[in-house]
């Protein structure tokens, strides 16, 4: 058996090693190494695949964040509506422009913003809200919107989990997440479900406008070069990643349908077992399962982790400590939110792997392993 990991992004590269290895001497050919036709060539596919009509590559998925917050016009002292139960990026950068980030709670199911404490936590000095994609899973954006417009806020998605997930609304109509509120962002991370071999990102929009914007600042708040309208960053997703992108692009559907079907297996495993909650998927959305993420009862998940690494599986706590109660953002005790399902949740997930090479061997050491341990 192949050795077990959270992600093998070397299994991945072998199956369309040659495609990947053409375009990139096609790269090194060219000498076009920023910006170019290989950045542009991928800018237009993910916007004909997503349905959106601007897609802006940037270095990340935390420089996206940035620049949709910078593009926005947020000013400081404006508060941002965020869920503290993320990875951190999604509230970095919302204190690094000096706004106010003010977190909520999320379902204990979808692991999502709560629409019902998001519209708690609306004050008069509310600019912004950041629903997160969670683990694959999107956030309940049709009650978000609703919000939204509401209380005239901007929407920016953080999408880095879900990239290819569709939304389905009530009224029969499909959008894919990241594409549904004012700006959507992501990440190429390597470990994402499209994911480059370095770092890369990006932004989506379908107001031209904040398109325009949104490429100024991403590039030295150049109008035109050496003219620079808007303080801006530097911040470009380099051509051999576009190249590389470009061509796993056109596999991310059947990436996603190896994750469901890595989850399927492990929601069949793990069904008859009360001490086991296997991820919720949500009528209203296709989880495209970043990660896999159970939830234990009367189970330390410190010890499952040091039982499975024990025997060579690796598993992962996303996220142990969650925003509110991370020492960069100094909140005393008594200013902590009160965020009782989030706190919740941080004692009892637990992450198993799950990419597009796992076999049925694996799966069935990993589920093997895990039950062994509970029983």
């Amino acid at each position: 058996m192949r050795p077990i990991q959270m992600v093998d992004t070397k299994t991945q590269y072998l199956k369309i090693k040659k495609e990947v290895d053409d375009a990139v001497l096609q790269v090194m050919e060219t000498g076009s190494f920023i910006n170019g036709p290989a950045v542009t060539a991928f800018s237009q596919s993910l916007s004909a695949y997503l349905g959106v009509k601007h897609v802006i590559p940037c270095a990340n998925g935390t420089d996206a964040l940035q620049i949709a917050m910078m593009a926005l016009g947020l000013q400081p002292g404006d508060e941002v509506i965020t869920p503290s139960f993320t990875y951190i990026a999604t509230t970095e950068v919302i204190s690094l422009l000096k706004l106010k980030p003010v977190f909520v709670e999320v379902d204990r199911r979808t692991f999502c913003m709560d629409p019902v404490a998001l519209r708690s936590a609306i004050t008069p000095r509310t600019k912004a809200i950041v629903p997160v994609h969670l683990y694959g899973q999107a956030a309940p954006m049709e009650e978000i919107l609703q919000l939204a417009k509401e209380y005239n806020l901007f929407i920016i998605e953080d999408n880095a989990q879900a990239i290819g997930g569709r939304y389905h609304f009530s009224d029969g109509t499909t959008k894919m997440t990241g594409t549904i509120g004012d700006i959507g962002c992501t990440s190429f991370y390597p470990s994402k479900n499209l994911g480059a071999f370095g770092d890369g990102g990006a932004l989506f929009t379908n107001d031209d406008a904040l398109a325009s914007r949104i490429t100024m600042i991403a590039n030295h708040g150049q109008s035109k070069r050496y003219y620079h309208d808007v303080v801006g960053c530097n911040s470009r997703l380099d051509a051999i990643q576009a190249a590389i992108l470009s061509i796993k692009l056109k596999q991310l559907d059947r990436y996603n349908a190896a994750r469901r079907a890595a989850a399927d297996f492990y929601d069949q495993a793990f069904a008859s077992c009360a001490s086991l909650t296997t991820p919720y998927r949500a009528p209203y959305a296709d989880h495209v399962f970043h990660q896999y993420t159970l939830l234990l009862d009367g189970i330390n998940h410190d010890e499952l982790v040091a039982y499975l690494s024990e025997r060579q599986i690796p598993s992962m706590i996303y996220y142990p400590v969650p925003g509110h109660r991370q020492k960069m953002f100094g909140l005393s005790a008594n200013s902590l939110p009160h965020l009782p399902v989030t706190d919740w949740l941080t004692e009892r997930v637990i992450s198993l792997p799950i990419h597009t090479e796992l076999d049925q061997e694996q799966l069935s050491t990993i589920t093997g392993a895990v039950l062994e341990f509970i029983e």
